[in-house]
Formats: structure tokens, sequence, C-alpha cells
């Protein structure tokens, strides 16, 4: 993803800058939005701050009664979100209406269950009354990223409230109306305006606000260079972080496996989002007694997302985010073809104005080459051999990502047993793609981070597990030892 890597400058008596939209389509100027400074950043987390001691009084019922209104909110405005998404990142109107409509359920999902998921947890500890409960911590700082610029936010910020606490969102540069349009929904819902807002600020001053005192922790989705630069920074000032950053999906495609079905869950995996997705499948490691017939059917698979206008209905493929990136990936592309990769599909630049790229598939993906080694964040399907399956795992567990991983093959038992026990990943799917869900942990190991969000593992995250224990006054309080 992006590199948001923190640089140290006192930035507290600079003027505000401006924000210069693109529209990633048609490379057209858009809006224009003015970023904060560092002193307007650490007054809004004062603020929050103070806001967020009145909220953590609140009851379950009430917060809840605000998130549901969100999720009402941004189902009416749905069309218009999506539309904005679009100008801003490039997003299809299809996929940025899905996104809206995923956000709300979201809101839906934690109004009704962060009770459950907080209640108290009774413990028998031989005496007395033992249990854990589960504090809110104070204000959060989210680094959120363009690529999913509602879904990621709503998927921090609907639980942290819920669990009652504050929050400040320093949105990616890009898509700075989708930042404003987020707290213009929460505040809407009800939300305190002091406790939730949106700061445009550049990454260059997040390390300074990581490290004021009335934030508490920070959560990032973003680049491992990103990641590193957070977790620094709230290593310094001992502050807890979590983050979910980039991926190297590898999909193990078995000698059992229905091929043309696989293929396609294949290609679906991979354009998430136009391939712009940490979750997406970007490895497809094939056994070789499969691998002739696999390679025909994801290219005619990945053929199908054809270019066009993000905001037509049937369009399935809509820009990459910017020039740069698009140029960034035709690169990869073209060096893995240099180092012995085999063009199937694509790999060109459309002559058109516009950050623009096919669909494209590579063959004899190996070490060595960037499309095997790195991530790609586009819609380019990387095929790697392998000999049988246990060479098939070790190729995808050798990467330094760990976040999403799949297993396409006829015998249920035997993909099960792959994707709980031998895939080094955060989340494993078996014969579909990976994706996000309130209901089950999202995040990732190695360098895609740690920590989870979604669930009841989300939403304590950012919670004070407290131990707590009642007992009788009497002369024997019990063990000196630790």
């Amino acid at each position: 993803m992006t590199d948001q890597t923190i640089v140290e400058r006192d930035a507290t008596t600079e003027a505000r800058k401006a924000l210069q939209t693109v529209n990633p389509a048609t490379g057209e100027p858009g809006k224009t939005y003015h970023e904060h400074t560092l002193a307007d950043a650490k007054a809004a987390a004062a603020a929050s701050h103070r806001a967020y001691l009145n909220w953590r009084k609140t009851n379950f019922a009430e917060r809840a009664a605000v998130i549901r209104k969100a999720g009402e909110i941004l189902r009416r405005r749905r069309d218009e979100f999506a539309a904005l998404m679009t100008e801003e990142m490039g997003k299809t109107l299809s996929d940025g209406r899905a996104e809206v409509e995923k956000c709300a359920g979201h809101c839906d999902w934690f109004a009704d269950h962060a009770e459950s998921y907080l209640a108290n947890e009774r413990v028998d500890i031989g005496g007395g009354e033992a249990f854990v409960t589960f504090n809110p911590i104070g204000v959060v700082l989210a680094v959120m990223p363009w690529n999913f610029p509602f879904w990621q936010v709503f998927r921090f910020a609907a639980p942290a409230l819920m669990a009652g606490n504050g929050a400040l969102l320093k949105h990616a540069s890009n898509v700075p109306g989708c930042a404003l349009a987020i707290e213009e929904v929460l505040h809407e819902a009800g939300v305190p305006r002091a406790l939730f807002r949106t700061i445009l600020l550049p990454s260059s001053e997040i390390k300074p606000l990581i490290e004021d005192e009335h934030v508490a922790a920070v959560t990032l989705t973003g680049s491992v260079g990103a990641g590193k630069s957070v977790a620094t920074a709230a290593g310094g000032v001992l502050k807890k972080c979590v983050l979910e950053l980039g991926g190297s999906d590898a999909y193990v495609v078995l000698e059992d496996a229905d091929i043309e079905a696989a293929a396609k869950v294949c290609a679906t995996a991979r354009m998430v989002n136009g391939g712009q997705s940490c979750i997406a499948g970007k490895r497809f490691i094939v056994v070789r007694s499969v691998l002739r017939k696999f390679e025909p059917a994801i290219v005619e698979a990945m053929r199908a997302y054809d270019m066009g206008d993000p905001r037509d209905e049937t369009t399935k493929l809509g820009p990459m985010v910017s020039v740069k990136a698009r140029d960034e990936i035709h690169n990869q592309v073209e060096r893995s073809i240099a180092n012995g990769a085999r063009l199937l599909l694509g790999g060109n630049i459309p002559d058109r104005a516009g950050a623009w790229y096919p669909a494209t598939v590579l063959a004899d993906v190996r070490e060595g080459q960037p499309a095997h080694d790195e991530e790609v964040f586009g819609p380019v399907a990387a095929i790697i051999a392998a000999d049988d399956e246990a060479d098939a795992i070790r190729i995808a567990n050798d990467s330094e990502f760990g976040l999403g991983s799949g297993v396409l093959t006829g015998n249920l038992d035997r993909g099960r047993r792959i994707a709980a026990h031998e895939l080094e990943a955060g989340m494993s799917f078996v014969n579909e793609n990976v994706r996000s869900d309130s209901r089950m942990p999202f995040g990732g190991v190695k360098h895609s981070g740690y920590g989870r969000e979604c669930a009841s593992f989300g939403i304590r995250e950012f919670t004070n597990i407290k131990s707590v224990h009642v007992s009788g006054l009497k002369h024997d309080v019990g063990s000196t030892t630790e």
C-alpha cells in the first residue's frame, strides 16, 4: 500500500496547505481542501479526551442508538458516498455502493453485539468473586488508507465508539472528502462532535500526535513502512497499536480441485477493488499436474474484467488510484518478465488519460521476480508452479506477509487441515476468496501486522482488560507471590 512513513518535523507554525484531489479516471483535478496543523490536531485530541470522559459513562443502549443511526444514514446516502469514492480514488460505483452497505451492516452488528462482547466474564479462582471486565481506554488515533475509504474507517470506528472510546481519524491525503463525509455521518447520528474528529493532517505529523498525552492508542491500515513507523512511535511512549499491513495472499490450487471453478475463485480474489486490496489473492500456487489446465482457465476468468468508466453500472475494472501507482505496477510486471515470467494476458499501459491498467496474468513466476517477492497492488495475477501439496504450502509460507490465504480442493477435510494448520496467515479460506466479516476476527501475522479487528477480538483490542476480585475482609489476605 502507499507508504505513509513518518518523518519528524515541526509544522506548528506553518500555514495550512491545500489538498488537491485528482480523478483517477481522467487525471482532472477535483475539489480542494486545506490541511490542519499539528496544533489543530492536538486541540482536537484534547477535546476528544474531554468528550470521552462523558461518553464512557453512557450505557450500551445509548451508544447503540447512535451507531445504529449512523448505519441508517449510510444507507440513505449510499449513492452519494459511492460517487464520492469514484471521484477521489476510482472505485466503481457498484463496488462503492457495496462498501457503504457493508459499513451500515457493521454498525448494526456492533450496535447489537458490543454489550455481549464486553460483558463481564466470571472466573472461578477458588474463593470470593472474580471476574474480568472490559473498560474503554481513551482516544484512539486511526491512520487509514484510501483503497476502502469508508469500510476501513467504520471497521474500526463502530466497535471503538461502542466500547466507549473517543477517536481521531487521519485519513489518506487523496480521500479528504470521504474523511470529512464520515465525520459528518457520525455527527449527524449523534456522536458528540468533539468525540470523533477527522484531521486532515500530513503523515509527517503523526509521530508527535501519537506522543500527545490525550491519545491513548493508535490503529493503522497501510504499508509495512508505515506500520514500522507507527509502531516505533507508539512503542516509544508505551502506547498500544493495532496494525493491518500489506499482504501477498497465496491460493494453493491442488490436483483434486475443480479447475474451472478454482480459476474463477482466484480471479475474483485477485480483482477485489481492481486488485488494490491487502487481502486480494496475489500468488496462485498450482501443482504441476493441473498447471496446463489452470493457466487458460484463469486467463479466461481474468479477461472478463474489462476496463471501463467506473460510473457505468456494468464496469468491472476501473482505474488504479493514480498514474504513479499504475506506473509502479507496470514496472513490477516488466521486471518480472525480464527475469523470466511469461505474459499470458494484459501487461500494457493503454493510450488514454488516467490511471488505467488492464487485467494481467503472469506465468512461470518464481523467486527473484517482483511478482513473486513483492506485493503487487493492482490487477496482476501471478502463477507459481509447485511439485505437490507440501511444496505448494512451502512456497505459500515463504513470504514476509501473512494476511490471508486460500486452498482450492475437492477434499474438504484436506482443505480444512491445510487452512487451519499449515498456512501461515491470519485468515485462510477454502474454495472461496478471502474477505473481511464483522463476525470474524480480521488481521495477519509476520509483516502483515498484529492485533485483530472485528468480532469480539477486535472490540477488545482497545479496552482495558481488567481483573477484579471481591472478597470479604479477613486476616488471610491471600498469596504474597506475584
